[in-house]
């Protein structure tokens, strides 16, 4: 009996697995296919475009299929790099054919599924091949074939290949370089909130150097749905690295994997060169924990003593991983892809330090936009959830993204959130998005993220912060519309009266200002951002009226986005950095009835990429549309610089000092032989240039031809960003 229940057993391909089971893959109903099948598109495009650093410009047709109800034409068109001959049948007719899931870097896509998959769904519910044109720029003609994918052997099956001319775009100018697919597939075309519009919309927004075209017909070619977002920015993502593992995040079959296939000589090699956050005195300290001479071969470690490096992977004390796999969109350029896509009173966006959790580099961005008149103030907000730039629209309840949103005490920070449980109420939505290098998803779809407390952690300090924006914006807001109501209600009464009551008694009119002084008795501070397109600079004004009764004196703050490449300039009261992204000025004393003015610019940021400012202040009494600055918070996150940069300057010590390592001459420097080797330990991931000549020429101050220890640690913490730490961080939530 045992015999014949074996002989009846066979082995599945992966594509066949699928094609059981294509809702793994987001093909479970006719509405949701079609989204699934234009995200992989999309998917495959943006990630395409940015890893050949070219700007995407990326079109999406639906087309419905005359006399067939439930049939629709995909028609997704790119200007990335095309795919070359070779390899159109391995990425369009092979499942888990991909250059991205053996490699620790942020991208949309990993497994290798997306793609084919939409070539198999659409096989399995219409019959027909995918049609594929591909052209890339060193060829004179595209590519064009029909795809479609033997199961069994998880192979294309090709037909109708040629050289074509005549590649349009579809403006019908000839293509340089692109790639365009036809896929028919059974789906449902619909509008509104879980629709292909609306993905495409939600992708613009994290997206802001792409321009996407979206176009819907019916069967008789009537256009009936369209959008199109141009980008607003020509700033591409920064490229990704691929880092190597960190040994936090490894498991004990991994390891024994890692072990096993490693063509490393020794144990020693094996740790430095496998693994990132290894210096050499953690991997001297982790043998000797181990019990493990450095000679052994990896592959001759038994399955106990992996077991024991393992445990020592977690006493040792390690650096974290490096964080330049990452790519976040930035707090300027969300808030830019907010106001194009949703028009509200009030927007804020946040971009968190990078963090590790389970020796995964992570990010987490968020945003929020308030007087949404798409959204009822009745209702729910809306919620925007992402991940590695990629919407995801599906199982919203059972998403980390969504309970980081419900564990905030909303109704602290000016929304309606009854009872303190679920999605708070109002006119607002609130954009978050994660980026990792390993996003844990609920399920093969990838429509919701898995719990994980670190990231939590993360999510719920950004919602604060924001949150904490959104309560002093309503303040001010408040604030200035009550003092404007008062201040245009006496500049129009009283004149009146003063007018009438001359007129009447026969006298010149009386000076006003004094008497408005007394009844306004206020300061206000109006603030402008304003782009200068000839200068190509951003002009800030800051104003502060003095409607009281005596003089008044204080020290105004603003934050303004301080990175590399800005500077501020024009700035003719001068003042002084307070912390990384606040400045500092000193007023003379504004008399009643006058006003006191800042001006300044900055240079080097695009257009739209600063809009508002927030100002703080020093001295007594209030200013209505600014905050007093918190001498405690200011001294905190001063204190708190202080503390990365001593971080920064330990960990390049270390690093620096590990490098010397490779001193083999004991010469007290590194020759570039010496240098290529310390590079394949930690120094290799603390500097960005790849190559040890790079790294040499930029580096060696002495025009030695080597590097001393000094010039390494220079070099370390000349390719380290300083963390921009926000003021509202340190306020106190009130939760």
């Amino acid at each position: 009996m045992a015999r014949r229940a074996t002989s009846t057993m066979k082995q599945a391909s992966i594509s066949e697995f699928f094609e059981k089971n294509k809702h793994f893959l987001g093909y479970d109903s006719v509405q949701r296919s079609i989204i699934t099948a234009v995200k992989e598109a999309i998917d495959n495009s943006l990630d395409a475009c940015e890893e050949h650093r070219i700007l995407p410009t990326i079109s999406i047709e639906l087309r419905r299929i005359p006399n067939k109800s439930d049939r629709i034409l995909m028609i997704a068109q790119d200007n990335g790099p095309g795919i070359p001959a070779k390899s159109i049948e391995k990425v369009f007719g092979s499942l888990l054919f991909g250059s991205r899931f053996h490699t620790i870097r942020q991208t949309r896509g990993q497994q290798g599924i997306g793609i084919t998959g939409v070539v198999m769904y659409s096989q399995l519910t219409t019959g027909k091949t995918t049609h594929v044109v591909s052209k890339i720029a060193k060829d004179a003609t595209a590519l064009k074939m029909d795809i479609g994918l033997d199961t069994k052997k998880n192979a294309a099956i090709v037909s109708n290949r040629e050289r074509i001319h005549g590649f349009v775009d579809h403006n019908g100018l000839p293509v340089e370089h692109g790639l365009r697919i036809e896929a028919p597939m059974k789906a449902k075309f619909q509008r509104g909130k879980k629709s292909v519009g609306q993905y495409l919309r939600m992708t613009a927004i994290v997206n802001p150097h792409a321009t996407i075209r979206f176009h819907a017909y019916n069967e008789d070619n009537e256009l009936i749905d369209s959008f199109v977002s141009e980008r607003v920015t020509d700033r591409l993502p920064r490229p990704v690295r691929e880092i190597k593992p960190h040994p936090h995040g490894i498991e004990i079959g991994s390891l024994n994997r890692l072990l096993r296939d490693s063509s490393e000589r020794n144990m020693r090699g094996f740790l430095r060169h496998t693994f990132s956050g290894i210096p050499m005195r953690a991997m001297k300290e982790i043998l000797q924990r181990s019990d493990i001479d450095q000679k052994i071969a990896p592959g001759e470690v038994s399955p106990e003593a992996s077991q024991q490096i393992l445990t020592s992977f977690s006493e040792v004390r390690l650096m974290p991983p490096p964080t330049d796999c990452l790519s976040p969109i930035e707090d300027l350029l969300i808030k830019k892809g907010l106001e194009k896509g949703v028009d509200s009173a009030f927007v804020s966006t946040l971009t968190r330090a990078p963090s590790v959790a389970n020796g995964n580099p992570f990010q987490v961005e968020v945003g929020l936009i308030y007087g949404n008149a798409d959204v009822s103030a009745e209702g729910p907000i809306e919620v925007l959830r992402f991940a590695n730039r990629v919407p995801l629209m599906y199982q919203q309840g059972g998403c980390l993204l969504t309970k980081g949103i419900e564990s905030v005490s909303w109704k602290g920070y000016g929304l309606d959130h009854p009872g303190g449980k679920g999605l708070p109420k109002g006119a607002a939505t609130i954009l978050v998005h994660l980026a990792s290098t390993n996003v844990q998803f609920t399920s093969e779809a990838k429509e919701a993220v898995a719990e994980n407390e670190v990231v939590m952690t993360e999510i719920r300090k950004a919602l604060q912060e924001i949150g904490r924006h959104l309560k002093n914006h309503k303040k001010k807001s408040a604030q200035k519309a009550k003092t404007k109501e008062k201040f245009e209600l006496v500049n129009e009464i009283l004149p009146a009266i003063a007018t009438k009551a001359s007129n009447l008694l026969g006298r010149s009119e009386p000076d006003l200002g004094p008497i408005i002084t007394k009844i306004m008795n206020a300061v206000f501070c109006e603030d402008e951002v304003v782009w200068d397109k000839e200068a190509k600079v951003h002009r800030c004004e800051i104003k502060i009226h003095n409607y009281s009764a005596r003089p008044r004196a204080y020290s105004i703050l603003a934050q303004y986005p301080e990175k590399e490449g800005v500077e501020i300039i024009e700035n003719d009261l001068g003042g002084k950095r307070e912390v990384r992204g606040i400045w500092c000025w000193k007023l003379d004393t504004i008399s009643p009835n006058e006003e006191g003015v800042i001006r300044f610019a900055l240079k080097g940021l695009a257009h739209n990429e600063w809009n508002s400012t927030e100002v703080f202040f020093r001295g007594a009494g209030d200013i209505i549309g600014a905050s007093k600055i918190d001498e405690e918070i200011l001294i905190e996150i001063q204190k708190e610089e202080e503390r990365a940069l001593e971080v920064v300057k330990e960990q390049a010590s270390m690093i620096a000092e590990d490098a010397m390592e490779s001193d083999q001459d004991n010469s007290g420097d590194l020759d570039q032989r010496e240098l290529e080797d310390a590079m394949e330990g930690v120094l290799g991931d603390a500097i960005p240039q790849k190559l040890p000549e790079e790294v040499m020429d930029t580096h060696d101050l002495d025009n030695s031809g080597t590097l001393d220890q000094n010039e390494v640690e220079t070099a370390i913490l000349e390719s380290t960003e300083p963390k921009e730490w926000k003021f509202d961080q340190y306020e106190e939530s009130g939760e």
